[in-house]
């Protein structure tokens, strides 16, 4: 196949959500990666192992494409295979708390020493330096750290956390983007490279408008609920249709002109109250009063259907099931129908990165724990019968 990183080994040591999806994009990309888990399973694996079960969806979809081993780092043989590994391999991933690693006595500088070529990634929290380096981190608790949660949520309600896990995935996006950079750096120079991405930083810039709003007024950046804070444009919010909500954001002055279209109010076009960005802002009970008067007579599609028509920016509010089910991203092959050993029927995505001229990689479904322990270890490595059944009885896998 003519695949970007066919040829490259990834050695993924990724858990949750972090790490894993960075190296389902180097699996979308044609990299060969190894899932390495302890025999007992990666933290989401032992929760469905825990219940009852073997998986889960987001198991199922972080891990579409990979290979999968045990092995227990707490062995001397353990240890030995690993380094074995990262002699062949081109990059190895890991989303542990700082220094994790380098205690088991297999981090960056033992492994760099036995293949130079190879990059080390490592996602955290907070980074590998720093005053907060040992703090514990989660989605939630970055959400926190990192100011998300203070412009999240109603004006006079508590700080709110996004509804989905943005930090973590911001981080796998980014871990992602670290390892590329490492592997056009070799092939520059031959030589591999640590690379780090803190959940933290990677998540800094989303603050764009806050950080701009504070600059400008001195004051704290405040919750504006489905409101846009700061550069205000109106209208910019969530109204309530018959079937639902439908989100709308008028951002030029034809923008608003075509809404006006859509709601046969053309005898508003030169009212003072709406008739600038400014004027609708200081009017905003007013300007939000006559759209939700027109989105209240109609449902989500009609109002879909005239504003597309119109090119007016809006969108349906759609829950989960809905979006599962789209029929766009399911047209253009970002999501996949596949049947699955242990889920049955499922949907999972493919990569959003797309590379034309590339062929597709197709769906592969996430391996059961160990699945591949023979192929790996066996296979590549080259380890008989007798060697795998020694590194069992050890412990080690």
């Amino acid at each position: 196949m003519t695949t970007p990183l066919a040829g490259i080994i990834v050695l993924d040591f990724g858990q949750i959500f972090q790490g894993p999806y960075a190296t389902l994009l180097m699996a979308k990309a044609g990299a060969d990666v190894i899932k390495i888990e302890p025999p007992g399973g990666e933290p989401l694996r032992r929760r469905a192992i825990a219940a009852g079960g073997d998986t889960t969806l987001p198991i199922a979809m972080l891990n579409a494409n990979k290979r999968a081993v045990t092995l227990n780092l707490k062995t001397g043989a353990g240890k030995d295979l690993l380094k074995q590994m990262a002699a062949r391999a081109d990059v190895l991933l890991e989303n542990f708390s700082p220094g994790t690693m380098d205690g088991l006595g297999v981090g960056y500088d033992e492994l760099r020493a036995i293949n130079p070529r190879l990059i080390y990634a490592t996602g955290t929290g907070f980074g590998i330096s720093g005053p907060d380096r040992n703090n514990l981190a989660m989605d939630f608790t970055i959400q926190a750290a990192s100011g998300i949660m203070s412009v999240t949520g109603d004006p006079d309600g508590p700080p709110m956390k996004a509804g989905p896990t943005v930090v973590d995935f911001m981080g796998g996006i980014h871990l992602y983007a670290a390892v590329m950079t490492a592997l056009l750096h070799r092939t520059a120079t031959g030589q591999g490279q640590l690379v780090e991405v803190a959940m933290q930083e990677a998540v800094y810039p989303t603050l764009a408008s806050s950080y701009d709003y504070h600059l400008r007024t001195g004051k704290i950046p405040p919750r504006a609920g489905n409101r846009q804070a700061g550069l205000a444009s109106a209208p910019y919010n969530a109204f309530r249709t018959k079937d639902g909500w439908v989100a709308i954001h008028v951002v030029t002055e034809a923008h608003w002109q075509n809404l006006l279209r859509a709601m046969d109010r053309r005898d508003l076009l030169d009212d003072p109250r709406f008739n600038t960005n400014a004027a609708r802002t200081e009017n905003m009970a007013a300007t939000e009063a006559l759209v939700t008067a027109w989105t209240l007579g109609l449902t989500k599609a009609e109002i879909a259907a005239e504003t597309r028509r119109l090119k007016i920016p809006a969108a349906a509010v759609r829950d989960a099931v809905e979006v599962m089910n789209d029929p766009h991203m399911h047209a253009r092959g970002m999501l996949q129908r596949i049947e699955h050993p242990s889920l049955g029927p499922i949907i999972v995505p493919n990569s959003p990165l797309r590379l034309h001229g590339a062929d597709a990689v197709g769906a592969v479904p996430s391996p059961s724990l160990g699945q591949h322990n023979q192929e790996v270890y066996g296979g590549w490595l080259g380890l008989g019968e007798d060697g795998i059944e020694a590194l069992r009885r050890a412990g080690a896998i």
